[in-house]
C-alpha cells in the first residue's frame, strides 16, 4: 500500500482491546483490521442506500400500477 495515509484515531479501551485481539487471532495488523471494518461499514451503508432507493422506486411503480414486468412493458409502450 504505497499511497497509505496515516491517521491517528481514538478508541474506547474495550474496543481497542477487541481490535487488537482480532488482529492477533487473524494474523493481521491493527491497521488491516480497522481497514476491514471500514470496508464492511461502507458496504453496509451502500446496501442500505440501495434498499432505500429500491423502496422509493417500487412505491412509485406501484402508484403507476406497475406490479409486473408486463405492466412495465405496457407503460413503456404507451409513451
Amino acid at each position: 500500500m504505497g499511497n497509505a495515509v496515516k491517521k491517528t484515531i481514538s478508541l474506547p479501551p474495550e474496543l481497542a482491546r477487541e481490535a487488537e485481539e482480532i488482529a492477533k487471532a487473524e494474523g493481521k495488523t491493527l491497521s488491516a483490521v480497522i481497514q476491514d471494518a471500514l470496508r464492511v461499514a461502507r458496504k453496509e451503508r451502500l446496501k442500505q442506500e440501495f434498499r432505500e432507493l429500491q423502496g422509493y422506486w417500487s412505491q412509485k411503480a406501484k402508484e403507476k400500477g406497475v406490479l409486473t414486468e408486463r405492466d412495465l412493458q405496457r407503460l413503456l409502450e404507451e409513451k
